[in-house]
């Protein structure tokens, strides 16, 4: 019988058990700060949720309802829904509807107490009466700067809403995004636009 040559094949080393939690523990934290840059991203530039405050937006809005907010290239048109901080105080956050944006003129008559943009008058069902109060922030008829919107809330009863009635005209770098839809109550789930 011949002799056979067997090679030895050297086994693979496996790193010392101490090793393994350090490592473990290193991949859970690059994961999760992996996962907070990407979550601060996506708030910041794609779309945030958030939270309804207060009655300015009542019958459109109800207090408390959540709603989902995007952001990416959003540049502000009539109509929409948006999330702003005022210009005095850009910490805080307001809900309320674009009537005008730059080169319209709004008009808010003291006798109708209709509001018009470009001579026309709006058709307002998403509202909860006539507009009896102007606010004293600007002269009407008021034509909307380049940069800036004209923002109204849907609550126009006396102390219903602090818009730009009371805070003027709103820098559009100042508008976060635009309300897409409610996420809850489940019972109003959906578009606010009607």
């Amino acid at each position: 019988m011949d002799n056979e040559n067997v090679t030895a094949v050297p086994e693979e080393e496996v790193p010392p058990a101490k090793n393994s939690w350090q490592k473990e523990t290193v991949d859970w934290i690059v994961s999760i700060a992996i996962a907070v840059v990407l979550a601060f991203i996506i708030k910041a530039f794609l779309f945030t949720l958030v939270n309804v405050s207060g009655t300015s937006m009542t019958p459109t809005l109800a207090d408390r309802d959540k709603l989902f907010v995007t952001k990416l290239m959003y540049k502000p048109t009539v109509g929409d829904i948006v999330i702003l901080k005022p210009p005095a105080d850009t910490s805080k956050h307001y809900v309320k509807r674009v009537i005008a944006t730059a080169g319209m003129t709004v008009d808010i008559d003291p006798v109708t107490h209709d509001v018009s943009v470009d001579g026309e008058v709006l058709d307002e069902p998403y509202i909860t009466g006539k507009t009896t109060e102007i606010g004293h922030a600007l002269t009407y008829p008021y034509t909307v700067k380049e940069g800036e919107v004209f923002v109204l809330g849907d609550n126009r009863n006396p102390g219903g809403s602090l818009d730009s009635r009371a805070i003027g005209p709103i820098p559009e770098k100042n508008v976060d995004g635009k309300v897409v839809f409610r996420l809850l109550p489940l019972s109003s789930f959906g578009s606010v636009y009607k």
